[in-house]
């Protein structure tokens, strides 16, 4: 039989072809339908379309670990691709905690691409993500006080009451303003608040909706955020090591500060649905009062203090001034 080798050969390079994709398996904590994990998506998208198919993302349909070894996990290969709170493994990380700080931004898109913006000057020379190839950081929205049976109008109000938080630099504010905090992760936030084993949470607006927290009532907001979240967005670096270099120019192309403004969007996207959502389930919202903010930076200045000192210790030169230019920089975008 003679073979038709026009068509053979094509069929050989089809296959050759699919041979060669490369797949990212991609693990997310947080819901399907929240704004981080379809930020993800479209990125793994956008990384798709730059590498011509080429490069994939296989969605895993569950996490590859709980959200506080989500680091480790990328790190050691159980996940190619994903992202975590730096905050969740505390004393792990020190540069990030600029981000965390609060009053900084009345949005996640200021923050998370002033964020950006200092960290690949400042921080990513210094290799504090060492182990993992960082492909952006971001923060969520403004840190608000949610709780379930009665209203936070001042630090003392707050002092009386258990709250979860999610760690980081609000983790040591907590602790300076007297307040009753424990340290999970805001997955666990629906058992510890429907159960009353705490009687609110630190989080964005968008969380009320992600983690069905309907049994929240009030909330207390503060001018730029009480806090803010660090996140890293990571890839395994030897999966990332093994790619083309041209696969390596597209997954830059589309990381950085594209990343940082994918995840911001999402943020900023569901913080306004929930607030809408607010309005219609009787939340009700109050902006603290001078006093009360007063009473806040007073305790973080103690804080901005240590995290120089901290800072510099680790090799950042002139952390003081660094902190400046990135509030500055997030007043630009605002």
């Amino acid at each position: 039989m003679k073979r038709n080798t026009p068509i053979l050969a094509a069929l050989l390079a089809v296959t050759g072809a699919a041979g060669a994709q490369t797949v990212l398996n991609v693990s997310t904590w947080l819901p399907p339908a929240h704004g981080a994990t379809m930020a993800q998506n479209q990125w793994c998208e956008a990384v798709e379309k730059e590498t011509k198919g080429s490069v994939k993302c296989n969605l895993l349909p569950k996490a590859v670990s709980a959200p506080p070894g989500t680091f480790d996990a990328v790190r050691d290969g159980l996940a190619d691709v994903s992202f975590t709170v730096d905050g969740y493994t505390p004393g792990r990380f020190i540069f990030t905690q600029v981000a965390e700080f609060p009053f900084l931004g009345d949005s996640s898109t200021a923050t998370s691409v002033a964020y950006q913006r200092i960290y690949d000057k400042y921080f990513a020379p210094l290799g504090e993500h060492r182990g993992v190839k960082v492909l952006g950081v971001f923060t969520h929205g403004p840190g608000i006080i949610f709780t379930v049976k009665q209203p936070v109008t001042s630090a003392a109000d707050a002092g009386k009451l258990k709250f979860r938080i999610g760690g980081g630099n609000i983790n040591e504010l907590s602790k300076l303003m007297g307040w009753n905090t424990t340290l999970k992760p805001a997955t666990e936030s629906f058992e510890l608040l429907s159960t009353g084993v705490m009687d609110g949470t630190f989080f964005p607006d968008e969380s009320l909706q992600s983690m069905r927290l309907s049994m929240v009532k009030y909330a207390t907001t503060f001018p730029g955020g009480l806090y803010n979240t660090s996140f890293v967005f990571m890839m395994n670096p030897a999966k990332f090591d093994a790619l083309k270099p041209e696969e390596k120019a597209a997954i830059t192309k589309v990381s950085g500060e594209n990343a940082a403004r994918l995840f911001a969007a999402g943020w900023d996207r569901t913080d306004a649905a929930s607030r809408d959502i607010q309005k219609t389930t009787g939340v009700q919202r109050q902006m603290a009062n001078e006093a009360f903010v007063n009473d806040v930076k007073a305790k973080q200045a103690q804080l901005e203090d240590k995290w120089v000192a901290a800072a510099e210790a680790r090799g950042l030169k002139n952390a003081r001034a660094v902190l400046a230019e990135f509030r500055a920089e997030t007043q630009k975008l605002k």
